[in-house]
């Protein structure tokens, strides 16, 4: 098959891959909606909360089972009707997908039991740590830094530590990010078509698949939980199933392309740096959150209100004027790092970064306080 060929025979895979999903999200979630508020399952309103009434938080759960069918059906499908290019991508990655699958349905089975009846965050911890032990089981390491800290090949227990360490922060990640009505879902589903377009100009077609899939669940439950309303009973919020699930995804991604090293229209982007951008708002305020925890005396594993979209919020922006800032933050980081990469030192990239996201925070802050003094109330601690 001509490379024009193959590269059509792809597109329309992941065409039909992702319109399946969105399909199956559609169908799946106001059917769990309905059996929410049939059972009286809804996510607890406190202090912390934004969202007022009562709000389903299971919405995750059409997630895993989406992309799941729809991948291994648009699969089924080409080697039924005699597709050889498949069952060579099917061949060659099989072993990884499957061990993701299996840490996905640990996480997926934990999620659950959290969002019904709740999970004390120290077994969620430990079950993230298997979750990610399946990850280096089946052969995902990233065994080299491509000159982030100026290192380059690492040592195979080092690669196995760190690649386990990264699965467990980035899952934890996103599932603190998830504050407001859209936000894990967006900055989600605009890293997994981000990775999907690197893994398919670099060949990696089945991973290239599964992720425009698992961004085909997001879309459905995107809308239901950004434009649905509580007095409605048409909103739904994400929970732990989605937030642990599509977290672990995305840390298999990243880790994929640091592994895999694709091309990308022939231009040496470093792969770490491609790897980590679609990540950085999340990844960076989960660090800023631990050590403003830390720096309190808080145990930085207990939920407050320091994330990045309570500083807008506090700022006297509604939710959606703070989803588009975040979003729009996150799309600048992708773009200035992934096109500098290739001219740039990766840890100027990475300075530079820190030092933007450190200045921005800075003047939240500062502009959070005078608002303070002008309302004299205390809107962010």
């Amino acid at each position: 098959m001509f490379a024009q060929d193959t590269m059509l025979y792809w597109i329309e895979n992941n065409l039909l891959a992702f319109m399946v999903s969105v399909m199956l999200g559609a169908l799946m979630i106001p059917k769990i909606i309905l059996i929410a508020f049939r059972r009286q399952l809804f996510d607890e309103v406190n202090e912390r909360k934004i969202h007022r009434g009562a709000v389903p938080r299971l919405g995750g759960i059409s997630f895993f089972p989406g992309y799941l069918f729809s991948v291994a059906l648009v699969v089924a499908l080409n080697l039924r009707f005699g597709g050889e290019v498949m069952a060579e991508a099917v061949e060659s990655n099989i072993v990884q997908v499957y061990f993701l699958f299996c840490a996905i349905i640990i996480l997926y089975l934990v999620g659950i039991a959290d969002d019904l009846v709740g999970v004390r965050y120290k077994a969620k911890f430990v079950v993230q740590i298997v979750a990610a032990a399946l990850i280096v089981g089946g052969g995902m390491s990233i065994t080299d830094f491509y000159g982030i800290l100026w290192l380059h090949e690492l040592p195979v227990w080092l690669s196995w530590v760190f690649t386990a360490f990264m699965v467990v922060f980035v899952v934890n990640a996103i599932n603190l990010i998830d504050g407001i009505d859209g936000l894990a879902s967006g900055l989600s589903g605009i890293a997994l078509v981000f990775y999907s377009m690197v893994f398919f100009e670099g060949g990696s077609y089945l991973y290239s698949m599964l992720a425009i899939a698992s961004a085909g669940t997001l879309v459905p439950f995107f809308y239901y939980n950004v434009f649905g309303k509580a007095k409605k009973r048409n909103k739904i919020l994400m929970g732990d199933t989605g937030a642990l699930t599509t977290g672990m995804l995305l840390a298999f991604c990243g880790i994929a392309i640091i592994c895999t090293k694709p091309g990308f229209q022939e231009v040496c982007y470093n792969p770490a740096i491609v790897a980590l951008s679609p990540l950085i708002v999340p990844c960076f305020d989960v660090c800023r959150v631990y050590f403003h925890r830390v720096k309190r005396g808080r145990n930085p594993f207990l939920p407050d209100k320091a994330h990045i979209h309570h500083k807008f919020l506090a700022l006297g922006m509604n939710q959606t004027w703070a989803l588009l800032t975040i979003i729009a933050v996150s799309l600048a980081f992708t773009g200035v790092n992934v096109l500098l990469s290739p001219f740039t030192d990766p840890n100027l990239l990475l300075m530079g970064d820190v030092v933007v996201w450190t200045i921005g925070n800075v003047f939240l802050t500062r502009a959070i306080r005078a608002r303070e003094t002008r309302l004299n109330q205390t809107l962010y601690q």
